[in-house]
């Protein structure tokens, strides 16, 4: 099973290259990381999605909690949460078949941000199946070029500082501080 951490890091140098080298360490698999600023200064946030076929979340969990950097670690995998992925994707496409391509991406909700002479660069935002079904109706077109973010992923509703309450109750997730 895949499990979604979400964890909270001094932003500061070497923060992604202790958590990768703790990975490695203990062989857990990572199946995508994005790190990024947070609403806090000083502070970033990282997504990381495990599998834990061999090793429990918890113990995943633990031991990022032991890296100095990291201030907190949640597992939100059962919680409900707000999960987006970016991709942008460079797809073969000539003059004359731009405006069926156009259409294509628009039932997506993606959008065409970049024209060149035989290509176009189609952005797209969603959870991992709406990207992944686009990915697949474009593939027969050619991909020339695709780049991914992985999972971003938030708790849905207003929740406290800690992430206590979620809509005014308290959350089943479990909690690794």
């Amino acid at each position: 099973m895949k499990h979604t951490l979400v964890a909270r890091v001094q932003d500061q140098p070497g923060v992604l290259n202790r958590v990768a080298s703790l990975f490695r360490r203990r062989a857990f698999n990572i199946e995508s990381l994005t790190v990024g600023g947070s609403e806090t200064p000083s502070y970033s946030r990282m997504t990381i999605v495990v599998d834990t076929a061999r090793v429990p979340a918890h113990l995943v969990a633990a031991n990022l909690r032991k890296l100095v950097p990291v201030t907190e670690v949640r597992d939100v995998t059962h919680v409900p949460t707000v999960e987006r992925d970016l991709a942008l994707i460079r797809v073969r496409c000539d003059p004359a078949t731009r405006a069926e391509l156009s259409g294509l991406v628009s039932i997506f909700r993606a959008r065409i941000v970049d024209v060149g002479a035989d290509s176009v660069i189609v952005e797209i935002t969603g959870d991992k199946e709406k990207v992944d079904g686009l990915v697949e109706l474009l593939r027969p077109r050619g991909i020339l070029e695709m780049v991914r973010t992985g999972k971003v992923a938030m708790v849905r509703g207003g929740t406290a500082e800690g992430g206590e309450q979620v809509n005014g109750q308290a959350e089943n997730a479990e909690r690794v501080s």
